[in-house]
């Protein structure tokens, strides 16, 4: 048994899957290149099916001039909350390997996404995935060609003050807790409801 804040794991696991969490409060802190570069290296590292590494992750900073292009495409509640965030990445994952379908791109995408995400806990960097944004105008603004699909957008940066989130937003703040894994895991049959 590991636990981290309030989590708690039903089995011993490493203390840096319970302490990633996807926080909300960004401080105005800016990140190095060389941060930034270091969650990448690790996605760079995740398993790929064939090792086809699918995935591509286009990103900006607050002071890049295409920032506003891609906060514009956030839904009004992931704009509160992002505004602060030094960086924002585009995930997309070419749905192709050695020129047929693959059928695993996006599953190997989460797993570079999921690296990306432990090296940022590992460094007390946040980065929260969502789907709150236009799929359609982040595609046609970046000029994504159709063989790749986007799959998420990710907020980066530093930890900020959980007081300067709205009341709403502050409620929220709090590590969330997982189902048992009597409702994810079954042996030997589908059993799930």
């Amino acid at each position: 048994m590991t636990t981290f804040l309030n989590r708690e794991s039903d089995f011993p696991i490493e203390p840096l899957f319970l302490s990633r969490v996807s926080y909300r409060s960004f401080s105005k802190e800016k990140l190095s290149e060389e941060e930034r570069m270091a969650l990448f290296e690790a996605a760079r590292w995740a398993p790929s099916s064939y090792n086809g590494q699918p995935w591509r992750f286009i990103y900006v900073s607050r002071e890049d001039k295409e920032w506003q292009m891609l906060f514009d495409t956030l839904v009004d509640f992931n704009k509160e909350w992002c505004k602060e965030a030094d960086t924002l990445v585009v995930v997309i994952s070419k749905q192709q390997h050695n020129g047929k379908p693959s059928k695993t791109a996006s599953f190997d995408t989460g797993a570079a996404w999921m690296a990306l995400a432990l090296e940022g806990a590992a460094r007390n960097i946040i980065a929260h995935a969502m789907e709150g944004f236009s799929y359609k105008a982040v595609k046609e603004r970046l000029q994504i060609p159709d063989e790749y699909k986007v799959e998420a957008m990710i907020a980066i940066g530093k930890r900020g003050k959980k007081e300067d989130l709205s009341e709403s937003l502050q409620k929220m703040e709090v590590p969330s807790l997982r189902n048992p894994l009597e409702k994810t895991v079954s042996r030997g049959s589908f059993s799930f409801t």
